[in-house]
């Protein structure tokens, strides 16, 4: 038997695409989202220790998830 590896038909491998960027997309909103939760929580020397400014963090804040 062979055990080659046939490539996906066009159009089932564009669906594959399709999905694994729909995936992508999601995961980084969520990756923003949790981040600017944790950014949210940080004092005012953590902040400092991190170099960011009140003011750059509210900027952050500010932004919707997909951005």
């Amino acid at each position: 038997m062979d055990r080659t590896h046939e490539p996906l038909p066009q159009l089932a491998h564009g669906k594959t695409l399709h999905w694994l960027g729909l995936y992508s997309t999601l995961r980084y909103w969520q990756r923003n989202r949790r981040t600017r939760r944790q950014l949210a929580l940080l004092n005012e020397q953590q902040l400092a220790d991190a170099g960011i400014s009140t003011a750059e963090r509210e900027r952050e804040l500010a932004k919707p998830f997909w951005r």
